[in-house]
């Protein structure tokens, strides 16, 4: 199970980090609200992935995808949290605490999504 979870998620990473690149290198987007914009985009491409194929979930999807958002979210938070703080206060490149943030929220994400979300 977790083996489906982190290939979905990674497909859901991709989505992530071309957003958060494109926002910051393309339109000049603050890395922090990047990182936060692209974790929501890649929530969203990773829903139906992890609902079908990793979780099996027969949950109604009104009880699920508001729970799913709420995780991710919360990880979009963590995320554009990090990658500030990484940023702001520790001067380093944007990808350095992003890269922190995506394992931090691969690992939170997936307890709280088999024992909350598609429970």
């Amino acid at each position: 199970m977790f083996g489906r979870y982190v290939l979905i998620g990674a497909m859901a990473t991709a989505v992530h980090y071309c957003v958060l690149v494109v926002l910051v290198e393309v339109w000049s987007v603050n890395a922090g609200v990047a990182a936060a914009a692209g974790a929501l985009c890649g929530a969203l491409a990773g829903y139906i992935g992890n609902r079908r194929l990793t979780f099996a979930s027969a949950a109604a999807h009104r009880r699920a995808l508001p729970r799913f958002l709420i995780v991710a979210a919360c990880g979009a938070l963590l995320s554009g949290g990090l990658v500030w703080s990484g940023t702001t206060l520790l001067g380093i490149h944007y990808l350095i605490p992003q890269l922190l943030a995506t394992a931090l929220v691969l690992v939170a994400g997936f307890v709280m999504n088999r024992h909350w979300t598609f429970a």
